[in-house]
């Protein structure tokens, strides 16, 4: 597991267990398990993690929000989408250069039917949409992928 991804398991792993208010709250409990992090990239985590702040009888804290979380997602799947070429029955994708796994496992994870599966590979990944009937509809589907607009849902 990269160190990206530990930390940010942890970040949640946190965040679920105790009610953290701060950002130097979650600084020192990041510390406490050797995990070192500046203000700067706990921010740019939250944003990707989709953690916001919260009001409760107790004060403020912050939360794990799904529904933000996946917007989230979306909108940076969106900047590592570089084009969209098709034929008759297939897509090709072209990302960003390592980034076609990640862009192709956010597209499986949606479950969506018009799409049977990807395949991906370094920077390229192929959209097999279920019929050459959902052809239009997977390929602005990507369209607006990668013209994402705030509020947009992908689920």
């Amino acid at each position: 597991m990269s160190a990206k991804l530990k930390r940010q398991h942890k970040i949640k792993e946190l965040l679920n267990s105790k009610m953290i208010s701060s950002h130097e709250q979650l600084i020192q409990l990041l510390k406490s398990e050797e995990i070192r992090i500046t203000q700067a990239t706990l921010s740019r985590d939250f944003a990707e993690l989709g953690v916001v702040r919260t009001f409760t009888n107790y004060g403020t804290r912050y939360v794990l929000s799904p529904e933000e979380s996946g917007n989230q997602i979306a909108r940076l799947i969106g900047f590592e989408i570089l084009s969209v070429e098709y034929n008759e029955a297939l897509i090709v994708v072209r990302t960003l250069a390592g980034r076609a796994q990640g862009v192709a496992h956010f597209i499986d994870r949606l479950n969506k039917h018009e799409i049977l599966g990807t395949v991906a590979g370094d920077d390229t990944m192929l959209v097999i949409p279920s019929s050459t009937a959902h052809m239009k509809k997977v390929i602005d589907f990507i369209n607006d992928l990668m013209t994402e607009k705030p509020g947009h849902k992908y689920k």
